[in-house]
């Protein structure tokens, strides 16, 4: 099945044909870098994270650009409030933002250019779209005139005059429309001299949609195939980028839109204002939320879902997304338990295995697995189906898994058996990788080493002494008690282990 992509322009599933054969080009709006990111921050980087994987794996050469809003009206204020220079408040936000990316999996990032750094770009667009007279000065102020571009409107559906009258701009001059919006903002009395750049209209800084524009021309081309960035940016932002770049360049801008649905945070409905809200919302945060899960279980949880739905986040859903990845956190230990093997280390996957089956056991078990794996496949192709594809991965948790089951491979002595077992789950591993998953083993919790361990031996033995003699009613009140506490007992036919989590 060819690759194809949900076009936000065209509001259908296309065939993906890359503007130059074999080579595409990413850019994602990133984040204005005022305040901790939260997790919304992280959704659209998760997601496109995983585009690129997976385009590298059909052949593709990916050119990814996220870029870095340091100059805009949020930082000014921000950073008064702070106490603080606007670039060192950017610096500190970024810093942070980037050591979250790296905690989640997002490596594929090629480019994070910052708009404070593209000034030069930036103004030999205004300039270039005032001599094109689709721009105009007005007080010290340029803006775009709308009505210089027929087509305005095309991606949201909305027309010019539907802007928010202010939204993240703070225009000073007068406009010839009211759905004109600023390229360029004349610097006010007592803003800081480090956000005011000399431009030919006097001094001054960037607007927001000036800025992906001038950026995503220099590193991507004039056209390019992939435009992603949240559904909130349809309009005014990513509308007023067409408008703008295409008069610029004469020439098509994105190919692709690809919009992500926004988070949903759930939470019991409490005034803003309250302090109550005020520390949900903190704990939302990036860092907080880092520090209390496993980055792999927040990647997890976005990628469960599909990128155009949207995502639930919530304690609840985080503890039952936990109880998902344990699945395949027990097959990747039973694994290793039969065959003395790290399934996290290199080892033949189905494809390598299928020429050597020898009945039709070992042939069913394996030409499922890469059934398996041909379904996944079809899933990522139909507009990048993470959610479809985690399901069939699980499918393949509970495949290989029965297979292992009912060839007792924990007390049978079966190498071929257990080799296919082994080879299965390393297929089941690339194709999570594929995903930005289960890249290396999760980190183990802190247990309190060799006294907990002898303790809850001396549990498990009591437990089984209880059993063997009947006594029922012991046997589970030591099993329900420690899953109190967190502690899950794991009865096997070679034994019972135990494991933090629920």
């Amino acid at each position: 099945m060819s690759l194809k992509i949900y076009n936000t322009m065209s509001q259908q599933k296309e065939l993906f044909v890359p503007v130059r054969p074999g080579k595409v080009g990413i850019y994602l709006c990133g984040p204005t870098v005022y305040r901790p990111s939260h997790i919304g921050h992280a959704v659209g980087p998760i997601i496109f994270d995983t585009v690129k994987r997976y385009l590298s794996y059909k052949g593709f050469g990916v050119v990814w650009i996220v870029n870095i809003t340091d100059v805009d009206d949020k930082l000014i204020e921000e950073a008064k409030v702070q106490g603080c220079t606007v670039p060192e408040l950017a610096a500190r936000v970024t810093s942070s933002y980037l050591k979250a990316l790296e905690q989640l999996g997002v490596h594929g990032i090629d480019q994070m250019p910052k708009a404070s750094e593209h000034i030069g770009e930036i103004v030999a667009m205004c300039q270039k779209l005032i001599e094109k007279n689709a721009a105009y000065v007005s007080g010290g102020d340029v803006y775009f005139d709308v009505t210089a571009d027929s087509d305005y409107g095309r991606l949201s559906h909305r027309k010019g005059e539907d802007q928010v009258a202010g939204s993240r701009e703070l225009a000073g001059g007068e406009k010839r429309n009211p759905g004109d919006f600023a390229l360029w903002k004349a610097a006010k009395p007592g803003e800081p001299a480090e956000v005011q750049y000399d431009s030919p209209w006097g001094k001054g800084r960037p607007g927001w949609h000036i800025e992906c524009s001038a950026m995503s021309g220099k590193y991507l081309g004039e056209t390019f195939d992939i435009h992603g960035g949240g559904m909130d940016l349809i309009f005014p932002h990513h509308e007023n980028e067409i408008a703008q770049s295409e008069t610029c360049h004469e020439a098509p801008f994105a190919k692709y839109w690809m919009h992500n649905n926004l988070t949903r945070f759930k939470t019991k409905k409490i005034s803003k204002s309250d302090p109550e809200m005020q520390k949900k919302m903190a704990d939302l945060t990036l860092g907080s939320l880092l520090s209390r899960y496993p980055a792999e279980l927040l990647r997890f949880v976005v990628l469960s879902t599909h990128y155009r739905r949207p995502i639930e986040f919530s304690d609840e859903e985080l503890e039952a997304k936990q109880k998902g990845l344990e699945a395949f956190y027990r097959l990747f230990e039973r694994i290793q338990r039969v065959t003395g093997h790290s399934p996290y280390e290199s080892g033949p996957d189905l494809a390598q295995v299928h020429s050597a089956v020898e009945n039709d056991v070992e042939k069913d078990f394996v030409f499922g697995g890469l059934d398996f794996q041909n379904r996944f496949l079809e899933a990522m192709d139909d507009d990048f189906n993470t959610g479809a594809a985690v399901g069939i991965l699980f499918e393949m948790v509970t495949a290989i898994n029965r297979f292992m089951d009912d060839h007792r491979m924990e007390t049978a002595d079966n190498t071929k058996l257990a080799s296919l077992a082994a080879a299965a789950t390393q297929t089941l591993r690339g194709l999570c990788r594929l995903l930005g998953l289960f890249e290396r083993p999760p980190a183990k919790p802190d247990t309190g080493g060799k006294l907990v361990e002898d303790l809850m031996q001396i549990l498990i033995a009591v437990r089984a002494e209880a059993r063997k003699g009947k006594q029922y009613a012991l046997s589970d009140m030591v099993r329900d008690q420690l899953a109190a506490v967190g502690i899950r007992l794991e009865d096997r036919p070679d034994g019972t282990s135990w494991r933090q989590g629920n």
